[in-house]
C-alpha cells in the first residue's frame, strides 16, 4: 500500500520545486497567458496527488471507503493495491487529508463570500456616486459607468453583466486610441474570467500560506493576468498607446517616483510594453503546452499503474 505515499512524495516534489523552476525562468513575462496555464497545471497536480492519496489511503483504513472506491473492481485488483494489509498510518493519511480538504473548500467559501461582500459595497458606493437619472430604470443593465472623479482611473467590476466604470479624470486624460486601449485591457480581464483565477489563488494562499507551490501561485497570477490584459490590448491598439495610457492613468500615484508603492508593477509593465522582448517560437510553446498538459496525468497514472497492471 506504497501508492498513497508515492502520490504524497510527488506533491511534495512538485510544490517544492515547481515555484523555484517557475519563478526563475524568464519566458513567461513573455508568455503570461501559457505562464498562467502552466500554474494551472502544476497547482491542479499538486490537488489531484492528495485527492488520490486521500481516497486510496482511505480505502486502505476504512471497509465504507474501499467498497465505494473499487465498487464493481475485480477481486485481483483490489488485492494489487493491498488494501486488506491496511497500515497503520493510512487511517491517519486520509484523515489529514480530509481535512485538509474540508480547509480548502473553506477558504474557497470564505474568499467567494467575501469578494461578493466587496462588491456588493463598492456597488453601493457607485450607486451613491452616480445615482440614477430621472426616467432611468432601476435596473438598466448598463456595461458601462462614468464616474464623476478628478483622478483618473478605470476598472472592470465583475459579477452579473458586469460593467466597466471609468473615471472623467481618465476621459480628460487620455487621448484617442488611449482610452480604448484601457477599455481592451479591462475587457481583456472580464472575457479570460482573470476575477476566478485572483480567487483561486487567494483561498490557496490563505489556507495554506507555508506551501510555495500556492503562495508563488497568487504572486504569479496577480503579475500575470495583468500582463496578458496588456497583450490584449497592445495587440489590437499598439504598445505605445497602451503603455502612454497606463502612464496617463498612474503618473499622479507615485508609481514612477524612486520610493516603491502597492502599484510597483505599473513601471515593469510600461517598460515590457516599450521594450518588447521575443515571442517564444510556435513549436516551443506548443511543447510547453502539452508538457503542462501532461503533469496532472503524472499523478493519476501512478494511482492507476497498479491496478492496471492486474488487468493484464
Amino acid at each position: 500500500m506504497m501508492v498513497p505515499l508515492a502520490l504524497m512524495a510527488l506533491a511534495l516534489l512538485a510544490a517544492g520545486l515547481a515555484p523555484r523552476v517557475l519563478t526563475r525562468c524568464s519566458w513567461p513575462d513573455r508568455e503570461p497567458v501559457l505562464a498562467l496555464w502552466v500554474w494551472q497545471c502544476v497547482v491542479g497536480a499538486v490537488l489531484l496527488c492528495c485527492l488520490l492519496a486521500m481516497a486510496l489511503s482511505g480505502a486502505a483504513a476504512f471497509e465504507v471507503v474501499r467498497s465505494h472506491v473499487f465498487a464493481g473492481a475485480p477481486r485481483g485488483v483490489v488485492e494489487a493495491y493491498g488494501t486488506g494489509r491496511g497500515a497503520p498510518w493510512a487511517g491517519a493519511l486520509s484523515v489529514l487529508l480530509a481535512c485538509g480538504g474540508a480547509w480548502t473548500g473553506a477558504m474557497l467559501a470564505r474568499e467567494i463570500r467575501d469578494a461578493r461582500a466587496r462588491r456588493r459595497r463598492r456597488r453601493a458606493e457607485l450607486r451613491a456616486r452616480a445615482p440614477q437619472l430621472p426616467g432611468e430604470k432601476p435596473e438598466s443593465g448598463d456595461r458601462l459607468v462614468v464616474l464623476e472623479d478628478e483622478r483618473p482611473d478605470a476598472w472592470w467590476m465583475p459579477g452579473g453583466s458586469g460593467q466597466l466604470v471609468i473615471t472623467t479624470g481618465a476621459l480628460r486624460r487620455l487621448k484617442g486610441r488611449q482610452l480604448d486601449a484601457v477599455v481592451e485591457h479591462e475587457q481583456g480581464h472580464a472575457r479570460a474570467r482573470h476575477d476566478w483565477l485572483l480567487h483561486c489563488s487567494a483561498a490557496l494562499a490563505t489556507g495554506f500560506s507555508r506551501v510555495p507551490v500556492f503562495a508563488g501561485f497568487r504572486d504569479q497570477v496577480h503579475r500575470l493576468v495583468e500582463l496578458a490584459a496588456d497583450d490584449v490590448a497592445s495587440r489590437r491598439h499598439g504598445r505605445l498607446t497602451t503603455a502612454l495610457a497606463l502612464v496617463g492613468l498612474n503618473e499622479e500615484r507615485g508609481v514612477f517616483g524612486p520610493c516603491p508603492t502597492a502599484l510597483a508593477l505599473v513601471p515593469q509593465r510600461v517598460h515590457r510594453l516599450l521594450t518588447p522582448a521575443q515571442r517564444l517560437p510556435v513549436a516551443r510553446r506548443l511543447r510547453v503546452t502539452a508538457v503542462a498538459a501532461l503533469v496532472p496525468v503524472v499523478p493519476v497514472l501512478v494511482a492507476f499503474a497498479p491496478g492496471l497492471s492486474a488487468l493484464r
